[in-house]
């Protein structure tokens, strides 16, 4: 599947939405959450909420089999179809190229951005002038470490699909201002971990 991937660009318009796009977990309960915001602004659009059972387990390297049926779920119940889509998770800076964000564009055909907290694999290069830093791994440039904060650590961005690592760190460094986490992906998170809280009074309140 890794061959599959592009990395050029393939938006056929301006990106006017973006999405972000977290999963969180509650005991057998799979929650994808995706919030759409209009990309000049960052204004929120739409926001959307679905719960499935868990059907794969938690494997280092092949998180993406445990979360792409929720996120596909979720992104099939929108109104609105974003432009691209930041995932919290790898693309192609993974050690098989393949990471969540990867095998999610592949599924939806969309353009999509991979951004985490910490590399999975590759070593750092020197900070250039406009702060980001290449990660490599046996030569090839799989991604970058952007400081959007000084002082504070990087987030580590890399190609999903149909996207190339330029055009990445553009909509990423739109999408973050003076916060770490782009803005996508913060409210997708909160929306997921509300979720989540909401799943498991509910649960409580049955079993009394």
């Amino acid at each position: 599947m890794a061959r599959r991937i592009s990395q050029q660009d393939s938006l056929s318009r301006e990106v006017c939405y973006v999405a972000g796009l977290d999963v969180a977990y509650t005991k057998n309960k799979s929650i994808g959450a995706v919030a759409i915001l209009e990309l000049n602004s960052l204004s929120l659009v739409e926001s959307h909420t679905v719960c499935v059972k868990t059907r794969f387990p938690y494997i280092s390297t092949l998180l993406s089999f445990r979360e792409v049926p929720p996120a596909v779920s979720v992104m099939e119940a929108l109104d609105y179809q974003p432009d691209v889509v930041i995932v919290d998770g790898h693309g192609i800076m993974h050690p098989y190229r393949f990471g969540f964000a990867c095998h999610l564009g592949l599924i939806l055909g969309k353009p999509t951005i991979g951004v985490a907290k910490r590399p999975l694999v590759g070593k750092v290069g020197q900070l250039n002038d406009q702060n980001w830093a290449p990660v490599i791994d046996g030569g090839e440039v799989i991604g970058v470490a952007l400081t959007v904060v000084e002082g504070v650590k990087p987030i580590y961005v890399s190609i999903g699909h149909m996207i190339s690592l330029g055009k990445a760190i553009e909509v990423v460094k739109h999408c973050t201002s003076n916060h770490r986490i782009p803005k996508p992906l913060s409210l997708a998170h909160s929306i997921a971990k509300r979720a989540q809280r909401t799943i498991e009074e509910e649960r409580s309140v049955s079993i009394l």
